[in-house]
């Protein structure tokens, strides 16, 4: 076990293949079984994509549980190649894509105008990698835009969640009190001191958000928001003979190259809003870094983008998925990541941690009784997820804001972003500070009395 034998201060140990640093449990990191035991449970965000197909393409449950399944397996490609994440959806860019696919009439046509966007954001991705613009994009985006995308990102999250007929009207009871449990767990700074003086609270604690799932199971049949899960027992049984003849290319066959061209710039607005969450995945691992000096973590924004730009380019064949193939799910990343923070003792690698929680996912998508059991607080799941992440876009976006006056233009931004579209926002963003920075564009005007890092101190 190659892990062992870590070298304070070094990246763990990998095998090289090309760009990539592959990693496997066991011989290179510590499996993490509380990050395992999260990820049973919280498949069943996987699983809340479900609804979105059966709704937009009329999928049947037993086709959209195949895709959920590939798309699932697809994710353990991040950490298993290097990227030190946990990845999920592109959630901002969901209602933005829905849109787009609903311009086309039902049947075929909608399946492959989903093919073509979901193909064309993979290249796309693929090529910023590849070139290693990707991480150029990252470096040189003023400040200002960086934290505006970022809490435009947290907002969109929240409106989903709040929005009417959202899932804070179906479990309002439920999502009050599972989410108010898990900003305690994870974030207060009181739980943080009661897991430092007592041995029950510290395990606890490292079992992130698996017991408010269970708790949302008991408590939604109990204050009538939900059924009792009906359990059923064996493995789950996806359709993918039905997914395949017709939900992908080889079914409905490839798209007419003018779809492509017209799912460009829809692809490219989802992409400015991927890119926020490039940017929040930097920005919380190169915090994470500082804490712990024992390991050396390596974020590449390039590899990052190959992966993810990968995966898209895979689902658009083997199974389009609304949802899409994202770099990052902030929520669960940032659960894993608190906990990395404590120390070696709780979490020997940041890979560990990410990469049990994804192997725990693909487990819980197998077993029909864990299926059974969260599919009747799926709305649940999403909403704890949505709401976590808009609270760690906040922070992240402001501490990434450098003055006063970054702060003013991200909060037009954000706004936009919401209201109009990632296209817009990008454009208003970019204008706001070539008028108010000019020539210094991309390195804007500090101000030396404004510090947000002071803003995050109660979260360490």
């Amino acid at each position: 076990m190659r892990w062992k034998n870590h070298e304070y201060g070094s990246e763990t140990s990998f095998y090289t293949l090309g760009p990539f640093k592959v990693r496997l449990p066991f011989l290179h990191y510590r499996f993490e079984w509380p990050d395992y035991l999260q990820g049973l449970l919280m498949c069943a965000v996987d699983l809340a994509a479900i609804p979105l197909m059966v709704e937009l393409l009329g999928m049947p449950f037993e086709a959209a549980i195949a895709i959920v399944m590939i798309n699932g397996f697809l994710y353990l490609l991040h950490h298993i190649l290097g990227d030190p994440v946990v990845p999920g959806w592109i959630t901002p860019a969901v209602p933005l894509l829905i849109a787009y696919v609903q311009t086309f009439d039902p049947g075929p046509d909608r399946v492959q105008a989903l093919i073509a966007f979901q193909m064309m954001l993979g290249l796309l991705a693929i090529v910023l990698g590849q070139t290693k613009l990707a991480s150029k994009v990252v470096t040189l985006i003023p400040s200002a835009i960086k934290s505006g995308v970022i809490i435009g990102a947290g907002l969109a999250a929240i409106m989903v969640v709040f929005k009417e007929g959202g899932r804070f009207e179906q479990f309002p009871i439920t999502i009050t009190i599972a989410v108010g449990l898990a900003f305690y767990l994870i974030f207060s700074p009181h739980f943080a001191r009661l897991k430092q003086k007592n041995a029950f609270w510290a395990h606890f604690g490292n079992l992130g958000i698996f017991p408010i799932i269970i708790l949302a199971v008991v408590l939604a049949p109990l204050v009538s928001e939900a059924s009792w899960p009906d359990i059923e027992w064996g493995i789950t049984s996806p359709n993918f003979t039905l997914m395949f003849s017709q939900y992908t290319v080889f079914g409905v066959g490839l798209p007419d190259f003018s779809m492509f061209l017209t799912a460009l710039p829809t692809a490219l607005a989802a992409y400015i809003v991927l890119f926020g969450d490039v940017l929040q995945s930097k920005a919380i691992l190169d915090e994470a870094d500082e804490m712990r000096p024992d390991e050396k973590i390596d974020y590449n924004p390039n590899r990052s983008h190959l992966i993810f730009g990968g995966r898209n380019v895979l689902m658009s064949i083997f199974g389009p998925d609304v949802v899409m193939c994202g770099p990052l799910w902030a929520a669960m990343h940032v659960v894993i990541v608190e906990r990395y923070k404590q120390g070696r003792e709780a979490m020997q690698s940041i890979f560990g941690g990410s990469g049990s929680f994804r192997w725990g996912t693909n487990t819980g998508l197998l077993l029909l009784p864990v299926v059974s059991l969260v599919q009747p607080i799926l709305g649940v799941a999403l909403a704890l997820t949505l709401l976590i992440q808009g609270f760690v876009s906040f922070r992240i976006g402001i501490m990434e804001a450098k003055s006063q006056r970054d702060l003013g233009i991200a909060g037009i931004i954000a706004a936009i972003l919401v209201t109009k579209g990632a296209t817009w926002a990008f454009a208003v963003g970019i204008l706001l500070v070539l008028l108010m920075y000019g020539k210094n564009f991309f390195k804007g005007d500090p101000d030396k009395n404004f510090n947000p890092t002071k803003l995050s101190d109660g979260d360490k």
